[in-house]
């Protein structure tokens, strides 16, 4: 089962106020969501959020976020290759799913499902 790529990357930060003034300019847009647990921006076709204090996730560097069409599908096919599930998948909200995986070097990586 391919992927749709990789289209959300989400970057721990210490300072969300800091930190979103700095990916305004880096990405020349401002942020379609602005909340104090989450700032999001659309640029050329990838989301790239901040999450202040590594997020429920406890990130501590930025994770990549594969998007593809069935988690749960894509999620067996890694951890029958040798993957660990760090965060299995969940609703974020309106539907979309998120999860978390190590490779046997321990990147963390993501999958997202609209």
């Amino acid at each position: 089962m391919t992927t749709q790529g990789i289209k959300t990357v989400l970057h721990p930060v210490s300072d969300l106020a800091a930190a979103k003034a700095v990916y305004a300019a880096l990405l020349g847009v401002q942020p379609v969501a602005d909340s104090s647990y989450y700032v999001g921006f659309e640029a050329e076709g990838q989301h790239i959020g901040l999450v202040p204090g590594g997020g429920p996730q406890g990130m501590t560097s930025p994770v990549a976020y594969w998007h593809v069409a069935d988690i749960e599908a894509k999620l067996a096919e890694v951890t029958a290759a040798g993957a660990t599930v760090k965060e299995p998948a969940h609703d974020v909200g309106g539907g979309r799913l998120v999860a978390t995986f190590t490779d046997p070097d321990g990147n963390v990586l993501g999958l997202l499902q609209d």
